[in-house]
């Protein structure tokens, strides 16, 4: 049941792009290290040692594959990719051209999440750009930050269409009240996620590319001495604490120096390691998993014997949207959707007992796909 056919054009998968941001020396391109399974990013104790972001491609982990492999009885799978970026270390001031300033914001807005890498560990050897080891005070100071970029954004906004508000244009009538609660928010050092605003004003706000607008997951980087028993880090729970309260977003623990010394290990090598530290991994493969949510991105499967593949949707896509993501003409020529879930497929263990089961049923372009989803496409062109 492969949902595409050999020969065609190279799928056309999405390309969303998740930041890497943080103080400088929390630990940022450490982690982009292990994430993109590289060295590509220079790490070292002090601060700007990223100036130019490093772009990576990572593999999402998702159990869900090796099953789905067992049950084709294929050689070949391959995983859903998002794309992450180790940007500059940001410093108080940088609003107003302080530390890479203007450069290190650029590249914000142009990512459409933020990883933000929080220290929560001591280390008299590895220098803090503020003295003292405070993630929360570390949080504020990058929000505030971008905050402050936001705020001179909306400002100028606000200005031109209420010139344009008083000639009577629509658009800017419309723009008006959605900028002033911005404006709100954001003078008060929050985000603008924070903003109580309705879906039609989202929309507008979206308009504005704002970087607090982007939705924001903190990784807490611990030692690796500490991984096992994070949860009683105080400042982890320091952090899952304020994201929860202050942010409404996640936060998730993870070692970067752990996933660093597993890069050149071999998988038995790199979980022997692991079990040696008690723990199953670094938490690098919860974030990417937290990532790839926040990011609003969703996985269906195509199954056969030449491969097992994810494929990478936003949530709320139909089925020939989810088409169009692996061809164009799949999308523009769809007919049907021959669909089975995850679950019912592993429990029928063939797509012939869930025929008979009758869970294996057809769909028609109204579909919203489903994560987990297995399908195999029917179109015409």
């Amino acid at each position: 049941m492969l949902g595409f056919t050999p020969g065609l054009r190279p799928p056309n998968q999405m390309a969303l792009k998740a930041g890497i941001v943080g103080l400088p020396n929390v630990g940022k391109s450490t982690l982009f290290n292990a994430v993109t399974r590289t060295r590509k990013a220079q790490a070292a104790n002090y601060p700007f040692c990223t100036i130019d972001p490093n772009v990576g491609i990572v593999t999402v982990p998702d159990d869900r594959l090796a099953v789905l492999q067992k049950i084709s009885k294929t050689n070949v799978v391959i995983p859903a990719t998002i794309e992450f970026v180790d940007i500059a270390g940001l410093v108080k001031g940088a609003a107003s051209g302080e530390g890479l300033g203007n450069k290190f914001l650029s590249h914000i807005r142009e990512v459409d999440a933020v990883v933000q890498v929080v220290r929560c560990f001591e280390d008299p050897d590895i220098h803090h750009v503020s003295g003292t080891v405070d993630p929360v005070r570390d949080i504020e100071v990058v929000t505030t930050e971008l905050a402050l970029a936001d705020l001179e954004v909306v400002q100028k906004r606000l200005d031109k269409q209420g010139k344009n508000a008083k000639r009577g244009e629509k658009e800017a009538v419309a723009e008006m009240p959605v900028l002033t609660k911005l404006e709100a928010v954001l003078n008060d050092g929050k985000p603008a996620l924070m903003a109580q605003l309705s879906d039609e004003e989202r929309v507008i706000a979206r308009s504005l590319y704002l970087m607090t607008d982007k939705p924001v997951i903190f990784a807490c980087n611990v030692k690796e001495n500490e991984l096992a028993n994070a949860e009683q880090n105080p400042f982890v729970c320091k952090v899952s604490e304020y994201a929860k309260t202050h942010m409404a977003c996640n936060a998730v623990v993870i070692s970067a120096q752990i996933e660093s010394d597993l890069v050149d290990l071999d998988a038995e090598d790199a979980k022997a390691f692991l079990h040696e530290l008690g723990v199953q991994e670094s938490g690098v493969g919860g974030l990417i998993r937290a990532t790839y949510q926040l990011l609003g991105l969703r996985t269906y499967f195509t199954a056969g014997e030449k491969e097992v593949r994810a494929w990478t949707i936003h949530i709320g896509d139909t089925a020939p949207k989810a088409a169009g993501v692996i061809h164009t003409d799949f999308e523009r020529g769809f007919i049907k959707a021959e669909t089975v879930s995850y679950e019912d497929l592993v429990r029928c263990g063939s797509v012939a007992v869930a025929r008979e089961k009758g869970v294996y049923r057809i769909e028609g372009r109204e579909y919203v796909v489903k994560d987990g989803d297995v399908l195999h496409f029917k179109f015409s062109v």
